[in-house]
């Protein structure tokens, strides 16, 4: 997807210098490479080389970050960024860190309301609200 928008918006070198989709064009490909290269070469294992890759212990480890990862991803465009983060963050640090709850708190709080400031005031580039923002007036 990224190689084709790429090319969409301009993937070559221009007048002026790199067009929009320069970067991401050969980014795309390279990777896209690096994936071919790894997937030949892990079919290509024999003997002792050829073991499990991660454990099952190690797996749920990874799918405990991963699962809400991607829960936090799609909340993001029914609750918006800001809401969803301080879900997120306030989950991973009495979940994963126990953390107290007034740390948590002040952490996720604080670190929604640092990305507003940021983003939005003083880059004045909007993310993703939802109903509690428009509520908010914030939208």
């Amino acid at each position: 997807i990224v190689i084709v928008e790429s090319v969409r918006l301009g993937a070559r070198w221009a007048e002026d210098g790199p067009q929009p989709g320069y970067f991401p064009f050969y980014l795309g490909v390279i990777i896209c490479l690096s994936s071919v290269v790894n997937a030949i070469r892990g079919l290509l294992l024999r003997g002792p080389h050829n073991r499990a890759f991660v454990e099952v212990g190690q797996f749920k480890l990874v799918l405990s970050v991963l699962i809400p990862s991607a829960v936090f991803v799609a909340a993001v465009g029914w609750l918006g960024i800001y809401v969803s983060a301080i879900v997120y963050i306030g989950i991973f640090m009495r979940w994963l860190g126990k953390y107290p709850w007034w740390k948590l708190i002040a952490v996720a709080f604080g670190v929604s309301i640092t990305f507003y400031l940021i983003f939005e005031l003083w880059f004045k580039v909007p993310l993703p609200k939802g109903p509690i923002e428009a509520w908010l007036g914030l939208d």
